[in-house]
């Protein structure tokens, strides 16, 4: 039987590609430092949790298909908490901010149209395109300069009839790169000029460093009629299996649009949108102390890496991801050999290859991504063996 161009054609996610070789180690008996996802080991607020033990109803019936109206509510006060005023009516929950990327790109965008991504860029991003039968057009950023986004003249020159659309994730996974004003502000005017979408991923908003702010799409003036935004709960509350998420944009228009897609499905998690409504409210001291616990892991794996000669990289401002270029050709045939081989006291590393990360051919060979959301005395102890590993893979593979 001959299987669909779609099916043929989905990409396999580098970050759970190597997988096979991480159980196989732990088969041997060695512990394995998984810096490859972005899984965070902050506990799940217990608030969330009080809401999944207390659940009472005797029947878990269908929700409305936008989401429980006490859920879009609380979404309303968190955003209004940001500085962002939003009617209930522009808001659509979704299941995990997976399907709000998954219905931006298919109320933005026909068969065969153009989305234009920053690359390295969130890998699943081409799983969703291709499920939408949408193609990415890729802007290459570049480790050097920290990920910048490229000038007005390199987004122009891919700018063509099939353009439905720009698609930024800021702050940025994998790059950790945080996009200022300016940057946000041009963006938004290129758009504007064509008329096209600006789709803006903001699932690590609160993961920003160094005293920097996050803008939002949703916070640049007279531009309701472009902006998309999409949201998560997954990094905010550590709570990745909760798969709550939501799209939220002013035009009203594209929000009746998409209610239809979100009908197609049914409705989005019941109980998990009452656990994730429990967390809205939540004081600013555990956003506080959370960014504060990151900011300190992302110096130390920093610091780490750039004691490390001839590897390449910028301090990230946010999210939880640093990429690296190595000093080698091929990083994914260094984390499988560190898999397989490498070892120090019966633990080893593993790190996500970036080169998936890429669209473009060729690029991010020799990147990694690294995720740092284990504790500090973990991540030391990751970095020590890394290092270790780079420095004998660079001895015995010339």
């Amino acid at each position: 039987m001959k299987l669909s161009k779609r099916a043929l054609e989905i990409q396999a996610s580098p970050i759970r590609k190597l997988m096979p070789h991480a159980v196989d180690a732990k088969s041997r008996g060695i512990k394995v430092y998984h810096l490859n996802i972005g899984q965070p080991d902050i506990p799940t607020p217990p608030q969330m949790m009080k809401v999944y033990h207390e659940f009472s109803e005797k029947v878990l019936a269908y929700g409305p298909s936008q989401g429980l109206e006490v859920y879009q509510q609380g979404l309303v006060h968190y955003y209004k908490r940001l500085g962002i005023s939003l009617d209930t009516k522009d808001i659509i929950v979704t299941t995990a901010g997976s399907e709000a990327v998954t219905f931006a790109m298919m109320v933005a965008a026909n068969e065969g149209d153009e989305i234009i991504v920053p690359e390295p860029f969130y890998t699943n991003y081409n799983g969703f395109a291709t499920m939408a039968s949408i193609k990415l057009q890729a802007i290459t950023t570049l480790a050097e300069n920290g990920f910048a986004l490229p000038n007005d003249e390199a987004f122009e020159a891919l700018i063509g009839p099939k353009t439905r659309a720009i698609m930024l994730c800021n702050p940025g996974n994998p790059t950790g790169a945080v996009y200022s004003n300016e940057e946000l502000f041009r963006v938004a005017a290129l758009c504007k000029k064509h008329g096209l979408f600006l789709i803006s991923d903001e699932v690590y908003r609160e993961f920003i460093y160094d005293g920097l702010c996050h803008t939002s799409v949703l916070q640049i003036p007279d531009f309701d009629a472009n902006a998309i935004m999409v949201d998560s709960v997954s990094k905010r509350y550590s709570a990745c299996g909760a798969r709550i998420g939501c799209i939220v944009s002013r035009n009203r228009d594209l929000m009746s649009a998409t209610l239809k897609f979100a009908q197609a499905r049914l409705c989005p998690p019941t109980i998990d949108q009452l656990a994730a409504n429990a967390c809205v409210y939540l004081p600013d001291e555990y956003f506080h102390e959370m960014v504060a616990e990151y900011q300190s892991r992302r110096d130390l794996v920093y610091n780490e890496l750039t004691n490390i000669d001839g590897i390449i990289c910028k301090k990230p401002q946010g999210a939880f991801y640093i990429v690296a270029k190595l000093p080698i050709e091929n990083a994914e045939d260094f984390v499988t050999w560190m898999l397989d081989e490498f070892q120090i006291d019966g633990k080893t590393v593993m790190a996500a290859p970036a080169e998936g990360f890429y669209a473009t051919p060729g690029l991010g060979k020799n990147e990694l991504r690294l995720a740092y959301i284990l504790n500090k005395e973990a991540l030391k102890d990751a970095m020590r063996i890394f290092r270790a590993g780079l420095t004998e893979y660079k001895k015995t593979h010339k």
